[in-house]
């Protein structure tokens, strides 16, 4: 009983800002077709993939669909610290989306012609990168803020520093009055106490991470086809959440006299599980009869994630101040009940409206705007409370504002080409930032900025078969920081995301 009121206590000043934008928003990805638009058929509807952005887009159908499609990805981040710069890639192969729909046709004399239902299997989100960073550090050092928080946390004497060091357990003994990253550096002298407690002068750093997983999206519609004019529909979403980060970070040191004094590496292990649901209702109309012009309007409800998420970390020393080098793991002091923790998250509502229009037959286009603030989101434990890191959620993240474009033209009666465009606005405020809780063990945090997205796409359709390619082009850029400190410059990236899609289907 005791470890599980230790358990809930850690967690309550645990998931911030940067753990709630981990699963927010989606990815532009489904059927190529739907990419190669630009995601941009809201109002067009006739895919299986705009299921997941207005439910109303199936009730266009009027025949049976089955799609599945296959990807190729590959994310690259370009960092820029203090001169230094560092690259990283990382391709993956992909399985993106299975879907069909399955017309029912009602009558041509009544008002209601058909009822469509579908499903749809997508990824969401990609989570596959790998990020490299650093450089010169001019005197700062992580270890100062590890020495920061022990004094904020009351370690104000030597006497009180040395208990730490005597304990037999000092991270079970001292886990809900030190923050537990500042006890691994004071094991290790990352940290020491003199007059004060102290960090190091950094000499050079680097930082590594290797992220991995995805959210899966399971959609379920039925869509209604009132009189060829009026599309409703409804979809309900189920999401699983995969995600694993591995990070390594590494300081070379100096002492008092800009000599070389050895260095530390802070390694950390991330695991994120989850499930959610959520219901997305939509509508499509034909304001003028004879017109193909169409309005659309979906409303997502939040998503509600229950989650469990576990982590480990060692904290490696060699400083040359002192006799031996110095390693521990939190693994071995603390048991799984410590290194794990369920809890909830609510995202915000999500409005979509959107316009699409088809010119002689040739030329599909389609334009949309979403909106969704961000800051509204929601982190609680099981019981439904807030949990202590709230507020950051509310300061850090933006209302969202996501515009996309796209067309279609037909080349020839089998062949058509297409083209895309999204934009989405900056997630964090510029002054957002990722302090060390009691229980964090890592201190970096990265600030996304604006996101541009091209998409560019050939179709192929014959009386049963069809075929579509896409190409997407992710690029945005970012403030990183591998620690908090006022002065630290960030580190500059650019982020790019290229991705390959083909989809194969059949219409019966």
């Amino acid at each position: 009983m005791a470890v599980g009121a230790m358990a809930l206590a850690m967690t309550v000043h645990a998931q911030n800002a940067y753990d709630a934008e981990r699963l927010l928003g989606n990815d532009l990805n489904g059927t190529a077709r739907f990419v190669g638009m630009g995601g941009a058929m809201s109002a067009l509807g006739g895919d299986i993939s705009v299921m997941g952005s207005n439910p109303a887009g199936i009730g266009i159908f009027r025949s049976n669909d089955f799609s599945v499609t296959l990807g190729l990805n590959n994310s690259a981040t370009i960092s820029t610290f203090n001169g230094t710069t560092m690259e990283e890639d990382k391709t993956r192969a992909s399985f993106d989306q299975l879907g069909f729909v399955y017309t029912y046709k009602v009558g041509n004399n009544t008002s209601l012609r058909y009822v469509n239902f579908g499903f749809n299997y997508h990824k969401s989100k990609n989570f596959n990168r790998l990020f490299s960073a650093g450089g010169q550090l001019n005197n700062f050092s992580q270890s100062w803020q590890l020495a920061q928080e022990l004094d904020f946390s009351g370690v104000n004497s030597v006497e009180s520093f040395n208990q730490i060091l005597d304990a037999e357990n000092p991270y079970r003994q001292y886990w809900n009055q030190y923050p537990v990253l500042s006890v691994l550096g004071a094991t290790t002298g990352v940290v020491d106490y003199y007059n004060g407690v102290l960090g190091w002068d950094g000499y050079s750093n680097n930082y590594f991470s290797k992220e991995s997983g995805y959210i899966s999206q399971y959609d379920f519609n039925i869509a209604f086809n009132v009189e060829d004019r009026f599309y409703f529909g409804a979809t309900l979403g189920i999401y699983d959440v995969n995600y694993d980060r591995y990070s390594s970070y590494t300081e070379d040191l100096n002492d008092d006299s800009g000599n070389e004094n050895g260095g530390y590496t802070l390694d950390n292990y991330y695991g994120l599980d989850g499930a959610g649901v959520d219901l997305k209702l939509g509508a499509i109309i034909r304001p003028i009869e004879d017109s193909p012009f169409r309005l659309g309007l979906a409303i997502h409800t939040p998503t509600w994630y229950d989650l469990t998420e576990s982590y480990n970390a060692t904290l490696s020393s060699d400083i040359l101040a002192y006799d031996s080098p110095y390693s521990q793991t939190l693994s071995d002091y603390l048991d799984y009940s410590y290194l794990s923790y369920d809890y909830r998250m609510v995202t915000p509502w999500k409005f979509n409206i959107s316009a699409g229009t088809t010119l002689g037959g040739l030329v599909a286009l389609g334009a949309e705007y979403e909106y969704a603030d961000y800051s509204s989101s929601k982190l609680m434990d099981m019981e439904g409370y807030e949990l202590g890191e709230q507020p950051s959620v509310e300061a850090f993240l933006k209302g969202v504002h996501t515009l996309r474009v796209g067309m279609e033209a037909r080349l020839a009666p089998q062949f058509s080409l297409r083209a895309g465009y999204n934009y989405t606005s900056a997630v964090f405020t510029d002054d957002a930032y990722s302090a060390l809780t009691t229980y964090r063990t890592s201190t970096d945090f990265n600030n996304i900025k604006d996101k541009n997205t091209f998409t560019f796409g050939l179709g192929y359709r014959g009386n049963v078969m069809y075929a579509d390619l896409a190409y997407k082009y992710d690029m945005y850029k970012s403030d990183f920081y591998a620690f908090d400190d006022i002065d630290l410059p960030a580190t500059k990236v650019d982020n790019e995301r290229h991705q390959l899609l083909f989809t194969l289907g059949a219409r019966f």
